[in-house]
Parts: structure tokens; sequence; C-alpha cells
């Protein structure tokens, strides 16, 4: 019997991915299709759970590289405990942490140009004095 597999295609229409994304995945070792004998791509009928895990890792911030690195680890419901799948998300929580360090200074420090700006309201002529 032969495996339910879907063309690259039939995977973009189920997972709202563009084609050319899901070849970027290809190239980025995180979906492996086999090629049929007329170079199509074909992918096993899990593909569209797998490219969901990949969205979902790729929103919550993670790079391919990681994402690569991970996806061995991954179960049906999640991803196996092992040193290596907690030091990527650990990694990948450190740098969310970073950046939100980052942000947060960096909105402080545009709060209080704001407040310079508001304190300093705009005058059209400045040096000229207003007649009385």
């Amino acid at each position: 019997m032969r495996e339910v597999t879907v063309l690259i295609g039939e995977l973009s229409r189920a997972t709202g991915v563009p084609a050319r994304l899901l070849r970027y995945y290809e190239e980025q070792g995180l979906l492996v299709p086999h090629r049929d004998s007329n170079g199509y791509r074909s992918y096993p009928a899990t593909a569209p759970d797998r490219v969901a895990r990949i969205r979902e890792l790729l929103d919550a911030g993670l790079p391919t590289r990681d994402i690569r690195e991970l996806l061995p680890c991954a179960t049906d419901s999640g991803f196996q405990h092992c040193d290596h799948s907690r030091r990527v998300v650990s990694d990948g929580l450190d740098r969310l942490d970073d950046q939100i360090a980052d942000l947060t200074h960096r909105r402080m420090l545009l709060a209080r140009q704001q407040d310079a700006v508001l304190a300093a309201p705009y005058d059209p002529n400045p040096g000229v004095a207003e007649a009385s």
C-alpha cells in the first residue's frame, strides 16, 4: 500500500503558506519532500502539521536554524524533553527577554523626548516678541 502524499500546491492550500515559502523551508532543512520521477515534490500526509509547527516556532521568534535543530525532538503533543530541546527553547526565551529589555529602554528614551516636545509647544516665529 502506497503512503498518502500531497503535492506542494496542495500543501500550500492546506496550510495557507505560499509554495515559495514551502520551498524556502525545504532549503533550510525544515521540510524534506520526496521527489517523484517527474521531479515533483510530494510531502507526507503529516506535512500540514509540520508546517503548522514551523509557523508557530517562527511566530515565537525562533530562527530557522534553531527550528531545524528542534524539529527532530518533535512529538505529536509537543517536543521531547531533552537537554537539546531545553537549550534551544531557553536560548530563544533569553533572546526575547533581551529584545524586550532593549525595546523597554528605547520606549523610555522616546517617551522622554515626547515629554520634552510637549513641554515646549511649537513657536512658528521664534525670537519675535508678541505685540501687546
